[in-house]
Protein backbone atom coordinates (compact mmCIF):
# COMPACT_ATOMS: atom_id res chain seq x y z
CA UNK A 1 0.00 0.00 0.00
CA UNK A 2 1.45 3.31 -0.93
CA UNK A 3 2.14 5.91 1.90
CA UNK A 4 -0.48 8.45 2.52
CA UNK A 5 -0.95 11.80 0.66
CA UNK A 6 -2.01 14.66 2.53
CA UNK A 7 -1.98 16.37 -0.56
CA UNK A 8 -4.05 14.40 -2.84
CA UNK A 9 -6.75 14.32 0.29
CA UNK A 10 -6.75 18.13 0.58
CA UNK A 11 -7.65 17.68 -3.32
CA UNK A 12 -10.02 15.03 -2.98
CA UNK A 13 -11.78 17.07 0.03
CA UNK A 14 -12.37 20.22 -1.95
CA UNK A 15 -14.60 18.38 -4.21
CA UNK A 16 -17.11 17.46 -1.31
CA UNK A 17 -19.93 19.52 -0.78
CA UNK A 18 -19.87 21.46 2.55
CA UNK A 19 -22.80 20.01 3.72
CA UNK A 20 -21.38 16.69 3.35
CA UNK A 21 -18.72 17.35 5.98
CA UNK A 22 -18.88 16.66 9.39
CA UNK A 23 -17.66 18.68 12.14
CA UNK A 24 -14.41 17.41 12.29
CA UNK A 25 -13.46 17.99 8.66
CA UNK A 26 -15.08 21.32 8.69
CA UNK A 27 -12.86 22.65 11.53
CA UNK A 28 -9.50 20.36 10.20
CA UNK A 29 -9.69 21.99 6.68
CA UNK A 30 -11.17 25.61 7.30
CA UNK A 31 -8.84 27.81 5.58
CA UNK A 32 -9.61 31.19 4.30
CA UNK A 33 -10.33 29.72 0.40
CA UNK A 34 -13.02 27.14 1.85
CA UNK A 35 -14.29 29.96 4.67
CA UNK A 36 -14.93 31.91 1.35
CA UNK A 37 -16.89 29.38 -0.40
CA UNK A 38 -19.25 28.16 3.06
CA UNK A 39 -21.86 29.35 4.61
CA UNK A 40 -23.36 29.04 7.86
CA UNK A 41 -25.24 25.53 8.13
CA UNK A 42 -26.58 23.32 11.25
CA UNK A 43 -22.57 22.65 12.32
CA UNK A 44 -21.09 25.78 11.62
CA UNK A 45 -21.94 29.69 13.10
CA UNK A 46 -19.97 33.00 11.81
CA UNK A 47 -19.99 35.69 14.28
CA UNK A 48 -17.76 39.05 14.81
CA UNK A 49 -15.29 39.72 16.22
CA UNK A 50 -17.67 42.54 18.31
CA UNK A 51 -19.62 39.54 19.97
CA UNK A 52 -19.50 39.86 24.02
CA UNK A 53 -17.36 36.48 25.59
CA UNK A 54 -20.71 35.68 27.16
CA UNK A 55 -22.37 35.47 23.69
CA UNK A 56 -19.30 33.06 23.15
CA UNK A 57 -19.74 31.21 25.73
CA UNK A 58 -23.43 30.49 25.44
CA UNK A 59 -22.66 29.11 21.78
CA UNK A 60 -20.12 26.88 23.29
CA UNK A 61 -22.84 25.76 25.20
CA UNK A 62 -25.29 25.39 22.90
CA UNK A 63 -22.83 23.12 20.44
CA UNK A 64 -21.95 21.01 23.61
CA UNK A 65 -25.45 20.36 23.91
CA UNK A 66 -26.30 19.83 20.47
CA UNK A 67 -26.14 16.31 19.26
CA UNK A 68 -24.47 14.38 17.42
CA UNK A 69 -21.55 15.67 17.05
CA UNK A 70 -21.79 19.88 18.20
CA UNK A 71 -20.03 21.89 15.80
CA UNK A 72 -17.55 25.03 14.64
CA UNK A 73 -18.00 28.83 15.95
CA UNK A 74 -15.51 31.17 13.50
CA UNK A 75 -15.13 34.61 15.18
CA UNK A 76 -14.66 36.77 12.49
CA UNK A 77 -16.94 36.58 10.17
CA UNK A 78 -20.33 38.73 10.04
CA UNK A 79 -23.14 36.69 9.28
CA UNK A 80 -23.09 37.82 5.35
CA UNK A 81 -19.81 36.13 5.36
CA UNK A 82 -18.16 38.49 4.86
CA UNK A 83 -14.65 38.47 6.28
CA UNK A 84 -13.80 41.48 8.80
CA UNK A 85 -11.11 39.71 11.26
CA UNK A 86 -10.07 40.10 15.07
CA UNK A 87 -6.98 41.63 14.53
CA UNK A 88 -8.44 45.33 15.43
CA UNK A 89 -9.50 44.15 18.98
CA UNK A 90 -5.98 43.85 19.79
CA UNK A 91 -4.06 40.93 21.55
CA UNK A 92 -5.28 41.38 24.82
CA UNK A 93 -9.00 41.03 23.57
CA UNK A 94 -8.00 38.15 21.66
CA UNK A 95 -6.52 36.37 24.29
CA UNK A 96 -9.64 36.84 26.22
CA UNK A 97 -11.81 35.63 23.55
CA UNK A 98 -9.91 32.32 23.35
CA UNK A 99 -9.96 32.06 27.08
CA UNK A 100 -13.79 32.07 27.10
CA UNK A 101 -14.11 27.90 26.77
CA UNK A 102 -11.78 27.71 30.23
CA UNK A 103 -13.52 30.15 31.80
CA UNK A 104 -17.24 30.35 31.29
CA UNK A 105 -17.23 26.58 30.04
CA UNK A 106 -15.00 24.32 31.49
CA UNK A 107 -16.65 21.05 30.92
CA UNK A 108 -17.11 21.54 27.16
CA UNK A 109 -14.30 19.88 24.97
CA UNK A 110 -13.67 23.24 22.75
CA UNK A 111 -10.45 22.88 20.40
CA UNK A 112 -9.58 26.84 19.66
CA UNK A 113 -7.00 27.74 16.64
CA UNK A 114 -6.27 30.75 14.24
CA UNK A 115 -7.02 31.02 10.41
CA UNK A 116 -5.05 33.37 8.79
CA UNK A 117 -7.48 35.21 6.13
CA UNK A 118 -7.34 39.02 4.22
CA UNK A 119 -10.23 40.90 5.15
CA UNK A 120 -12.42 41.82 2.62
CA UNK A 121 -12.99 45.69 3.62
CA UNK A 122 -8.87 45.93 2.39
CA UNK A 123 -7.24 42.95 1.70
CA UNK A 124 -5.13 43.22 4.63
CA UNK A 125 -3.86 40.24 6.37
CA UNK A 126 -5.70 39.42 9.94
CA UNK A 127 -6.86 36.86 11.71
CA UNK A 128 -10.43 34.56 12.64
CA UNK A 129 -10.20 32.59 15.53
CA UNK A 130 -12.19 29.28 14.87
CA UNK A 131 -13.50 26.71 17.74
CA UNK A 132 -14.79 23.34 17.46
CA UNK A 133 -16.77 22.27 20.13
CA UNK A 134 -17.59 18.43 20.61
CA UNK A 135 -21.12 17.13 21.78
CA UNK A 136 -21.18 16.02 25.65
CA UNK A 137 -22.47 12.41 25.63
CA UNK A 138 -23.21 12.39 29.11
CA UNK A 139 -23.87 15.71 30.43
CA UNK A 140 -25.81 18.60 30.03
CA UNK A 141 -23.20 21.85 29.78
CA UNK A 142 -24.38 25.44 31.28
CA UNK A 143 -23.20 28.73 30.00
CA UNK A 144 -23.01 31.24 32.65
CA UNK A 145 -26.00 31.86 35.34
CA UNK A 146 -26.91 28.27 34.68
CA UNK A 147 -28.65 28.79 31.18
CA UNK A 148 -28.52 25.76 29.10
CA UNK A 149 -28.62 26.35 25.14
CA UNK A 150 -29.05 23.65 21.86
CA UNK A 151 -29.24 24.32 18.40
CA UNK A 152 -32.16 23.92 16.36
CA UNK A 153 -32.39 23.74 13.02
CA UNK A 154 -29.95 26.63 12.33
CA UNK A 155 -30.86 28.62 15.56
CA UNK A 156 -29.49 28.84 18.92
CA UNK A 157 -32.05 28.04 21.36
CA UNK A 158 -32.80 28.15 25.01
CA UNK A 159 -33.91 25.58 27.51
CA UNK A 160 -36.31 27.96 29.67
CA UNK A 161 -37.73 25.15 31.68
CA UNK A 162 -36.57 22.99 34.33
CA UNK A 163 -38.59 20.09 32.25
CA UNK A 164 -36.67 20.72 29.14
CA UNK A 165 -33.49 20.69 30.89
CA UNK A 166 -34.44 17.65 32.56
CA UNK A 167 -35.16 16.08 29.54
CA UNK A 168 -31.97 16.69 27.90
CA UNK A 169 -30.76 15.44 30.99
CA UNK A 170 -32.22 11.94 30.41
CA UNK A 171 -31.56 11.81 27.07
CA UNK A 172 -27.59 12.11 27.93
CA UNK A 173 -28.50 9.81 31.08
CA UNK A 174 -27.58 12.26 33.32
CA UNK A 175 -31.15 11.23 35.38
CA UNK A 176 -32.53 7.72 35.10
CA UNK A 177 -36.38 8.28 33.87
CA UNK A 178 -36.83 4.63 34.55
CA UNK A 179 -36.16 4.24 37.56
CA UNK A 180 -38.50 7.16 38.86
CA UNK A 181 -41.53 6.26 40.66
CA UNK A 182 -44.40 5.72 37.85
CA UNK A 183 -47.40 6.29 40.62
CA UNK A 184 -49.27 3.16 40.06
CA UNK A 185 -50.55 1.15 42.46
CA UNK A 186 -48.87 -2.11 42.87
CA UNK A 187 -49.99 -5.19 42.56
CA UNK A 188 -53.64 -3.71 41.93
CA UNK A 189 -52.99 -1.82 38.70
CA UNK A 190 -50.57 -4.41 36.78
CA UNK A 191 -50.67 -7.50 35.80
CA UNK A 192 -50.48 -10.20 38.04
CA UNK A 193 -50.01 -13.48 35.69
CA UNK A 194 -47.28 -11.74 33.59
CA UNK A 195 -45.36 -10.28 37.03
CA UNK A 196 -45.50 -14.05 38.36
CA UNK A 197 -44.19 -15.47 34.98
CA UNK A 198 -41.49 -12.76 34.87
CA UNK A 199 -40.52 -13.59 38.86
CA UNK A 200 -40.59 -17.17 38.32
CA UNK A 201 -38.01 -16.79 35.45
CA UNK A 202 -35.32 -14.45 37.21
CA UNK A 203 -35.71 -16.86 39.93
CA UNK A 204 -35.09 -19.86 37.50
CA UNK A 205 -32.26 -18.13 35.64
CA UNK A 206 -30.42 -17.19 38.61
CA UNK A 207 -30.84 -19.96 41.10
CA UNK A 208 -32.48 -17.35 43.45
CA UNK A 209 -34.14 -19.31 46.86
CA UNK A 210 -37.71 -19.98 45.93
CA UNK A 211 -38.93 -18.45 48.77
CA UNK A 212 -38.35 -14.54 48.03
CA UNK A 213 -41.38 -12.88 46.90
CA UNK A 214 -42.24 -11.49 43.58
CA UNK A 215 -42.23 -7.35 44.98
CA UNK A 216 -38.73 -8.75 46.34
CA UNK A 217 -37.82 -9.61 42.80
CA UNK A 218 -39.38 -6.39 41.39
CA UNK A 219 -36.96 -5.19 43.79
CA UNK A 220 -33.60 -6.73 42.75
CA UNK A 221 -34.21 -6.24 39.38
CA UNK A 222 -34.49 -2.30 39.62
CA UNK A 223 -38.04 -2.56 39.05
CA UNK A 224 -39.20 -0.54 41.90
CA UNK A 225 -38.62 -0.37 45.87
CA UNK A 226 -40.00 -1.89 49.00
CA UNK A 227 -41.05 0.86 51.06
CA UNK A 228 -42.66 0.45 54.48
CA UNK A 229 -43.65 -3.17 53.71
CA UNK A 230 -45.03 -1.79 50.44
CA UNK A 231 -43.62 -2.02 46.74
CA UNK A 232 -43.32 1.24 45.00
CA UNK A 233 -43.23 0.44 41.16
CA UNK A 234 -40.83 2.68 38.72
CA UNK A 235 -41.33 3.73 35.26
CA UNK A 236 -39.18 0.65 33.63
CA UNK A 237 -41.89 -2.02 35.80
CA UNK A 238 -45.28 -0.25 34.38
CA UNK A 239 -43.43 -0.32 30.80
CA UNK A 240 -43.15 -4.40 30.91
CA UNK A 241 -46.78 -4.91 33.38
CA UNK A 242 -49.05 -2.10 34.17
CA UNK A 243 -52.54 -2.79 32.94
CA UNK A 244 -53.10 0.67 31.20
CA UNK A 245 -49.63 1.87 30.38
CA UNK A 246 -50.63 4.50 28.00
CA UNK A 247 -52.06 6.24 31.13
CA UNK A 248 -48.47 7.33 31.93
CA UNK A 249 -46.06 7.37 28.31
CA UNK A 250 -49.33 7.70 25.91
CA UNK A 251 -47.16 7.11 23.10
CA UNK A 252 -46.29 3.21 24.19
CA UNK A 253 -48.10 2.23 21.13
CA UNK A 254 -46.84 1.32 17.91
CA UNK A 255 -48.50 2.48 14.35
CA UNK A 256 -48.43 0.58 11.56
CA UNK A 257 -48.72 1.74 7.63
CA UNK A 258 -48.25 0.03 4.80
CA UNK A 259 -48.57 2.15 1.77
CA UNK A 260 -49.16 1.72 -2.05
CA UNK A 261 -45.70 2.48 -3.57
CA UNK A 262 -42.71 3.86 -2.62
CA UNK A 263 -43.72 7.25 -1.44
CA UNK A 264 -45.99 8.47 1.60
CA UNK A 265 -48.10 11.15 0.52
CA UNK A 266 -50.58 13.19 2.11
CA UNK A 267 -54.26 14.89 2.01
CA UNK A 268 -56.44 13.60 -0.61
CA UNK A 269 -53.72 11.29 -2.54
CA UNK A 270 -52.90 9.58 1.39
CA UNK A 271 -52.13 6.10 0.23
CA UNK A 272 -51.82 3.95 3.36
CA UNK A 273 -53.51 1.05 2.58
CA UNK A 274 -53.17 -0.81 6.06
CA UNK A 275 -53.44 1.45 9.17
CA UNK A 276 -53.65 -0.37 12.57
CA UNK A 277 -52.36 0.71 16.30
CA UNK A 278 -50.87 -1.73 18.79
CA UNK A 279 -51.42 -0.56 22.36
CA UNK A 280 -49.80 -2.78 25.30
CA UNK A 281 -46.93 -3.01 27.49
CA UNK A 282 -43.60 -3.19 25.90
CA UNK A 283 -43.91 -7.13 25.61
CA UNK A 284 -47.43 -7.02 24.25
CA UNK A 285 -46.31 -4.09 21.67
CA UNK A 286 -43.66 -6.73 20.69
CA UNK A 287 -46.09 -9.69 20.40
CA UNK A 288 -48.58 -8.06 18.12
CA UNK A 289 -46.46 -6.36 15.98
CA UNK A 290 -44.88 -9.16 15.19
CA UNK A 291 -48.45 -10.65 13.95
CA UNK A 292 -49.31 -7.61 12.57
CA UNK A 293 -46.03 -7.43 10.48
CA UNK A 294 -45.86 -11.13 9.80
CA UNK A 295 -49.16 -10.77 8.03
CA UNK A 296 -48.33 -8.34 5.41
CA UNK A 297 -44.86 -9.69 4.26
CA UNK A 298 -44.85 -12.24 1.04
CA UNK A 299 -43.00 -15.21 0.53
CA UNK A 300 -41.30 -15.20 -3.21
CA UNK A 301 -40.02 -18.19 -4.59
CA UNK A 302 -37.06 -17.77 -6.91
CA UNK A 303 -35.48 -19.81 -9.83
CA UNK A 304 -32.25 -20.89 -8.11
CA UNK A 305 -29.18 -23.29 -9.48
CA UNK A 306 -30.08 -27.01 -11.20
CA UNK A 307 -33.53 -25.81 -11.87
CA UNK A 308 -35.08 -25.83 -8.30
CA UNK A 309 -36.97 -23.20 -6.49
CA UNK A 310 -36.43 -21.77 -3.08
CA UNK A 311 -38.55 -19.72 -0.90
CA UNK A 312 -37.45 -16.15 0.57
CA UNK A 313 -39.02 -13.99 2.68
CA UNK A 314 -39.30 -10.48 1.64
CA UNK A 315 -37.68 -9.22 4.88
CA UNK A 316 -35.54 -12.00 7.00
CA UNK A 317 -37.52 -12.27 10.31
CA UNK A 318 -34.50 -11.85 12.23
CA UNK A 319 -33.74 -8.62 10.53
CA UNK A 320 -37.57 -6.90 10.73
CA UNK A 321 -37.61 -8.42 14.74
CA UNK A 322 -34.65 -7.33 15.99
CA UNK A 323 -35.47 -3.67 14.43
CA UNK A 324 -39.05 -3.98 16.30
CA UNK A 325 -37.15 -4.75 19.88
CA UNK A 326 -34.70 -2.19 19.30
CA UNK A 327 -37.38 0.22 18.84
CA UNK A 328 -39.31 -0.42 21.28
CA UNK A 329 -36.31 -0.87 24.29
CA UNK A 330 -34.23 1.70 22.99
CA UNK A 331 -36.55 4.59 22.44
CA UNK A 332 -36.85 7.75 25.17
CA UNK A 333 -39.59 7.90 27.35
CA UNK A 334 -38.69 11.48 28.19
CA UNK A 335 -41.52 14.05 28.57
CA UNK A 336 -40.65 15.69 24.88
CA UNK A 337 -40.93 11.86 23.32
CA UNK A 338 -43.29 10.03 25.81
CA UNK A 339 -46.32 11.38 23.79
CA UNK A 340 -45.26 9.67 20.31
CA UNK A 341 -45.78 6.20 18.84
CA UNK A 342 -43.10 4.22 17.21
CA UNK A 343 -44.02 3.99 13.37
CA UNK A 344 -43.66 1.35 11.21
CA UNK A 345 -44.22 2.06 7.22
CA UNK A 346 -43.93 -0.67 4.59
CA UNK A 347 -43.06 0.70 1.27
CA UNK A 348 -43.04 -1.54 -1.57
CA UNK A 349 -39.29 -1.47 -1.30
CA UNK A 350 -38.44 -1.09 2.12
CA UNK A 351 -40.07 -1.34 5.51
CA UNK A 352 -39.04 1.87 7.90
CA UNK A 353 -39.01 1.78 11.82
CA UNK A 354 -39.12 5.08 13.01
CA UNK A 355 -38.30 5.12 16.55
CA UNK A 356 -38.54 8.74 19.51
CA UNK A 357 -35.57 10.10 20.38
CA UNK A 358 -31.88 9.94 19.18
CA UNK A 359 -29.28 7.47 19.41
CA UNK A 360 -28.25 6.62 23.11
CA UNK A 361 -25.21 8.12 24.18
CA UNK A 362 -21.76 6.97 22.38
CA UNK A 363 -24.11 5.29 19.85
CA UNK A 364 -23.61 6.73 16.27
CA UNK A 365 -24.59 4.87 12.67
CA UNK A 366 -20.83 4.89 12.79
CA UNK A 367 -20.15 2.51 15.43
CA UNK A 368 -23.56 0.57 16.14
CA UNK A 369 -22.51 -2.51 15.45
CA UNK A 370 -19.41 -2.18 17.58
CA UNK A 371 -21.14 -0.21 20.44
CA UNK A 372 -24.11 -1.42 23.14
CA UNK A 373 -24.99 1.63 25.19
CA UNK A 374 -28.97 1.09 25.72
CA UNK A 375 -30.73 3.88 26.84
CA UNK A 376 -32.77 2.58 29.09
CA UNK A 377 -30.51 -0.69 30.86
CA UNK A 378 -33.01 -2.07 33.10
CA UNK A 379 -35.88 -2.42 31.45
CA UNK A 380 -33.26 -4.19 28.65
CA UNK A 381 -32.20 -6.39 31.29
CA UNK A 382 -35.52 -7.14 32.39
CA UNK A 383 -36.23 -8.02 28.51
CA UNK A 384 -33.28 -10.64 28.59
CA UNK A 385 -35.19 -12.41 31.47
CA UNK A 386 -38.30 -12.61 29.76
CA UNK A 387 -36.58 -13.97 26.77
CA UNK A 388 -37.34 -10.85 24.20
CA UNK A 389 -33.25 -10.00 23.77
CA UNK A 390 -30.14 -11.30 24.29
CA UNK A 391 -28.00 -8.97 25.98
CA UNK A 392 -24.90 -10.40 24.04
CA UNK A 393 -23.91 -7.40 21.93
CA UNK A 394 -24.86 -8.84 18.88
CA UNK A 395 -28.47 -7.74 17.39
CA UNK A 396 -27.59 -5.00 15.06
CA UNK A 397 -24.93 -7.74 13.62
CA UNK A 398 -27.69 -10.72 13.32
CA UNK A 399 -29.87 -8.06 11.64
CA UNK A 400 -27.04 -7.17 8.99
CA UNK A 401 -25.54 -10.99 8.60
CA UNK A 402 -29.34 -12.06 7.89
CA UNK A 403 -30.10 -9.26 5.66
CA UNK A 404 -26.84 -10.11 3.45
CA UNK A 405 -27.78 -14.06 3.47
CA UNK A 406 -30.72 -13.01 1.96
CA UNK A 407 -28.75 -11.17 -0.39
CA UNK A 408 -30.58 -7.85 0.45
CA UNK A 409 -28.26 -4.79 1.58
CA UNK A 410 -27.44 -4.41 5.26
CA UNK A 411 -29.75 -2.21 7.12
CA UNK A 412 -29.06 1.14 7.40
CA UNK A 413 -29.30 3.68 10.81
CA UNK A 414 -29.84 7.14 10.99
CA UNK A 415 -30.74 10.06 13.43
CA UNK A 416 -32.99 12.63 12.15
CA UNK A 417 -31.92 15.57 13.75
CA UNK A 418 -35.24 17.69 14.06
CA UNK A 419 -37.03 19.56 17.04
CA UNK A 420 -38.29 15.98 17.41
CA UNK A 421 -35.30 13.85 17.37
CA UNK A 422 -35.80 10.17 16.27
CA UNK A 423 -33.72 7.30 14.89
CA UNK A 424 -34.97 5.70 11.92
CA UNK A 425 -33.51 1.93 11.07
CA UNK A 426 -34.25 1.58 7.19
CA UNK A 427 -34.59 -2.43 5.51
CA UNK A 428 -34.27 -2.22 1.84
CA UNK A 429 -36.02 -5.88 -0.65
CA UNK A 430 -34.44 -4.77 -3.99
CA UNK A 431 -37.51 -4.92 -5.13
CA UNK A 432 -36.28 -3.84 -9.05
CA UNK A 433 -34.86 -7.40 -8.46
CA UNK A 434 -37.61 -9.39 -7.26
CA UNK A 435 -39.54 -8.27 -9.84
CA UNK A 436 -38.08 -10.79 -12.33
CA UNK A 437 -38.53 -13.58 -9.27
CA UNK A 438 -42.39 -15.76 -9.15
CA UNK A 439 -44.51 -15.14 -6.85
CA UNK A 440 -45.23 -18.48 -4.50
CA UNK A 441 -48.56 -17.61 -4.62
CA UNK A 442 -47.76 -17.98 -9.08
CA UNK A 443 -45.47 -21.20 -8.51
CA UNK A 444 -48.43 -22.92 -6.74
CA UNK A 445 -50.31 -22.66 -10.28
CA UNK A 446 -46.82 -23.43 -12.36
CA UNK A 447 -44.86 -26.18 -12.30
CA UNK A 448 -40.49 -25.71 -11.93
CA UNK A 449 -40.16 -27.19 -15.06
CA UNK A 450 -42.25 -24.71 -16.50
CA UNK A 451 -41.89 -21.62 -14.64
CA UNK A 452 -37.66 -22.39 -16.02
CA UNK A 453 -38.88 -21.62 -19.27
CA UNK A 454 -40.16 -19.06 -18.99
CA UNK A 455 -39.02 -15.62 -19.97
CA UNK A 456 -38.09 -12.37 -18.01
CA UNK A 457 -40.72 -10.54 -19.44
CA UNK A 458 -43.28 -13.56 -18.53
CA UNK A 459 -42.05 -13.69 -14.97
CA UNK A 460 -42.45 -10.28 -14.83
CA UNK A 461 -45.90 -10.23 -15.70
CA UNK A 462 -47.21 -13.23 -13.89
CA UNK A 463 -45.54 -11.50 -10.67
CA UNK A 464 -47.35 -8.44 -11.31
CA UNK A 465 -50.58 -10.35 -11.43
CA UNK A 466 -50.08 -12.11 -8.35
CA UNK A 467 -49.34 -9.19 -6.48
CA UNK A 468 -52.15 -6.77 -7.93
CA UNK A 469 -54.84 -9.75 -8.98
CA UNK A 470 -54.89 -8.96 -12.44
CA UNK A 471 -53.30 -7.26 -15.21
CA UNK A 472 -53.77 -5.64 -18.45
CA UNK A 473 -52.12 -5.12 -21.54
CA UNK A 474 -51.54 -1.74 -20.60
CA UNK A 475 -49.86 -2.89 -17.39
CA UNK A 476 -48.01 -5.32 -19.41
CA UNK A 477 -46.45 -2.91 -21.87
CA UNK A 478 -45.30 -0.35 -18.66
CA UNK A 479 -43.91 -3.69 -17.29
CA UNK A 480 -41.69 -4.66 -20.48
CA UNK A 481 -41.65 -0.68 -22.41
CA UNK A 482 -43.30 -3.79 -25.54
CA UNK A 483 -45.73 -2.26 -28.29
CA UNK A 484 -49.31 -2.44 -27.38
CA UNK A 485 -49.91 -5.65 -29.55
CA UNK A 486 -46.76 -7.40 -28.23
CA UNK A 487 -47.80 -7.22 -24.71
CA UNK A 488 -51.48 -8.55 -26.00
CA UNK A 489 -49.42 -11.45 -27.53
CA UNK A 490 -47.15 -11.50 -24.61
CA UNK A 491 -49.94 -11.97 -21.81
CA UNK A 492 -51.88 -14.71 -24.48
CA UNK A 493 -48.91 -16.70 -24.19
CA UNK A 494 -49.75 -17.55 -21.02
CA UNK A 495 -53.17 -17.61 -21.04
CA UNK A 496 -52.08 -20.52 -23.37
CA UNK A 497 -50.00 -22.41 -20.92
CA UNK A 498 -53.10 -22.18 -18.71
CA UNK A 499 -51.84 -19.82 -16.10
CA UNK A 500 -53.84 -16.64 -17.15
CA UNK A 501 -57.43 -15.94 -17.87
CA UNK A 502 -58.40 -13.70 -20.20
CA UNK A 503 -61.80 -11.41 -19.11
CA UNK A 504 -63.44 -9.37 -21.20
CA UNK A 505 -65.62 -6.27 -19.29
CA UNK A 506 -66.83 -4.38 -22.47
CA UNK A 507 -66.86 -4.85 -26.21
CA UNK A 508 -63.86 -4.32 -29.02
CA UNK A 509 -60.39 -5.25 -30.06
CA UNK A 510 -58.89 -3.06 -27.11
CA UNK A 511 -60.94 -2.97 -24.51
CA UNK A 512 -59.88 -0.69 -21.95
CA UNK A 513 -61.48 -3.06 -19.09
CA UNK A 514 -60.30 -6.33 -20.30
CA UNK A 515 -58.11 -7.54 -17.44
CA UNK A 516 -56.16 -11.40 -17.04
CA UNK A 517 -55.85 -12.80 -13.93
CA UNK A 518 -54.25 -15.82 -12.12
CA UNK A 519 -56.48 -18.97 -14.25
CA UNK A 520 -56.87 -20.64 -10.50
CA UNK A 521 -58.29 -17.85 -8.92
CA UNK A 522 -61.79 -17.00 -8.61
Amino acid sequence: MSEFDPTQYVLDFEKVDQVLLTADELFDFLDEENLRRWRENRRIEFKSARVDRRTIAEYICMWANTSPEGGVLVIGVEDSGKITGCLALGQDKINEIEKVPHEFCPSAKTHVRQIRVHRDSDGESDIVIAMRVEYHKTRVIEASGGKVFVRKGDSKFELGSVAAIRELQIDKGEVSIELEPCGLEYPKEFQAEAVSRFAQAVIAKKDWRRDKTEAEVLELMHLGDIKNGTFVPNLACALLFAKDVRRLVPGCRIRFLRFEGTEESFGDNWNATKDVFIDGTVPELIQESERVISSQLRDFSRLGTGGKFYSSPEYPKEAWYEAIVNACVHRSFSNGSKNRPIFVKMFEDRLLVESPGSFPPFVSPENIYDVHHPRNPYLMDAMFYLEYVKQAHEGTRRMKAEMQKSELPPPEFREEVTANAQVVTTLRNMIQQRRVWIDSDVLSLVSAQLANSLSQEQKRCLNFCAEHGQISVSDAQRLTSRSWPSSKKLLESLVKMGVLRFERKGGGERDPKARYVLAGRA
